[in-house]
């Protein structure tokens, strides 16, 4: 299971540092995809290759414009031997990364923000929102 929160800054190059514990959940070789919320979704290859199957079992006309989003832009990365990853321009551009980035593990897939984006969005995330969040799943 993914889990933590990682600061990091872009190079450059467009790498970043991944994060080790998170690296050794996902293997040596991983996808980095857009997500909601213009985040960037991180699945190991295992979980990838899930996603892939449960798209194809629903009609073109629902998983079409999924297969366009997820896949389309999608790019297998390979850290290299500090850790790093590059991240392609055009996911950099999606998900607003210039510098300073967050790496976050949650359950089944990583996620990477821009920082100032990651702690807005966490502002929302209110005691009562989670509370009832927690109430319709039944905790």
């Amino acid at each position: 299971m993914l889990t933590g929160q990682y600061a990091h800054n872009l190079d450059a190059k467009g790498r970043v540092n991944f994060p080790a514990r998170l690296r050794e959940e996902l293997g040596d070789r991983f996808v980095v995809t857009r997500g909601l919320d213009n985040c960037l979704f991180v699945y190991s290859m295992e979980e990838w290759e899930r996603l892939a199957a449960k798209l194809r079992e629903l009609p073109i006309s629902k998983s079409a414009p999924l297969n366009r989003f997820f896949f389309a832009g999608a790019a297998e990365v390979e850290p290299d031997r500090q850790g790093r990853v590059v991240l392609p321009a055009h996911l950099r551009e999606y998900a607003g990364l210039e510098r300073d980035v967050t790496i976050a593990g949650v359950s089944n897939r990583a996620e990477i923000w821009d920082t100032a984006r990651w702690e807005a969005q966490n502002e929302l995330l209110t005691s009562e929102a989670i509370a009832g969040a927690m109430d319709d799943l039944g905790f």
